[in-house]
């Protein structure tokens, strides 16, 4: 099946080691333009833009990339219980006509107590839950028959409207795509009732197989299928050799006391996903050897997530090692591939240059096919095309 490839636009910072100010970037609106061009350019299917209280705001990043865009669509959180269904269905409804259907909506329950606090938030795991499904039946709802239908009126534990309706429909129907990633039992059963598309954290493959088993049968119970995905990060050289020195470059700089730190803060957090992490490391590794007790399945290093929430894993290897892991992905169900590597930008080129040939996509193949307006690569003594690379 042809996959879709998403990247990354890094709204809380980019950098080329992690964990220091050493190799920082100022994050802002001109380098978000540059990494959403340069995915939109290099064939990448749409951006994720992450979400949280050390990032920019979502939905105004993505609104102002929409013109700087041609194709590339944008994974956008929704927050159950900082924003309102019927508000954030407005939202998404703009957004979409305004960008030719391009929005793909991405649900986030939240995990950090502390961060869920200080945005005046205070349910415990469990409830965001309750007050999640209920968002969804009323932002899905709303939407549905924003194509043509009648005012709703939903009573719920948590939320409540009367009369809800939208004048803007969205220009997909029923609704933008719907995608989600939760490791718990609440989180399993909410996607299989409800959302379009699971999205599991980098995970080796018989983990991942054993979600994406579970949900599937949650989701026949409901009458319903989803399509898969997964996040991870990409450290992809021209050599395996050189791939490892670039995952080993990524955290020389790592202090103890900044690894430590991260563990215990990620340990206080009540998210599945973000503990089922942290046991892939322990947050222990060694500087003179960052493939020992990290790299958790071939090519698969879980230092990465040593520093950063979430996502904590990356595929390292050459283009064929690394294309073979995402084939190997891809033959457990997954469509969707959400990447990223530091920086950002210059990842996103050596990702598409190295690995899209490799790979069925089903996004257009820009850099395998001839160019419309000239020849690829430098012209060779004013003369000469470069021969073309079998792929």
């Amino acid at each position: 099946m042809g996959l879709k490839i998403l990247w990354f636009i890094p709204t809380h910072g980019d950098s080329r080691y992690l964990g220091t100010t050493r190799g920082a970037r100022h994050a802002d609106f001109d380098y978000f333009k540059q990494v959403a061009v340069a995915a939109d350019n290099l064939g990448y299917e749409g951006v994720l833009i992450p979400t949280g209280r050390s990032c920019e705001d979502p939905w105004t990043v993505a609104a102002s990339l929409i013109d700087a865009t041609k194709r590339l669509k944008f994974l956008v959180a929704l927050r159950p219980g900082l924003t309102l269904p019927v508000q954030q269905a407005r939202i998404a409804a703009t957004f979409d006509r305004l960008s030719g259907g391009r929005l793909l909506v991405n649900l986030v329950t939240g995990g950090d107590a502390d961060e869920l606090a200080g945005d005046g938030l205070f349910l415990d795991h469990a409830e965001r839950y309750e007050l999640s499904g209920e968002f969804l039946q009323i932002w899905r709802e709303v939407l549905a028959r924003s194509h043509g239908g009648e005012p709703l009126d939903v009573t719920g534990k948590h939320l409540r409207v009367e009369g809800a309706r939208l004048l803007y429909p969205p220009l997909q129907a029923p609704y933008p795509p719907l995608f989600f990633g939760g490791s718990s039992p609440e989180a399993h059963e909410l996607a299989a009732a409800q959302l379009d598309t699971y999205l599991t954290w980098g995970e080796p493959p018989a983990a991942v197989a054993q979600k994406v088993a579970d949900i599937r049968a949650r989701a026949a119970r409901h009458g319903r299928t989803l399509t898969f995905g997964i996040r991870l990060h990409v450290i992809v050289r021209e050599t395996e050799e050189a791939a490892w020195d670039a995952a080993a470059e990524l955290v020389q700089h790592l202090e103890p006391a900044t690894v430590a730190a991260a563990q215990k803060k990620f340990a206080q957090m009540d998210s599945v996903g973000q503990r089922r992490m942290a046991a892939l490391h322990g947050g222990q590794y060694d500087p003179k050897d960052i493939r020992k007790g990290l790299e958790v399945a071939p090519n698969l290093w879980a230092g990465v997530g040593l520093v950063r929430g979430g996502a904590g894993t990356a595929l390292v290897g050459n283009p064929e090692q690394v294309a073979a892991r995402i084939r190997e992905y891809a033959d457990l169900g997954l469509e969707y591939f959400v990447l990223s590597g530091y920086p950002h930008l210059e990842e996103a080129y050596r990702f598409a240059e190295l690995v899209f040939p490799l790979l069925p996509l089903a996004v257009r193949e820009k850099l395998a096919q001839p160019a419309l307006s000239g020849p690829f690569g430098e012209i060779v003594a004013n003369t000469y095309l470069p021969k073309t690379a079998a792929s």
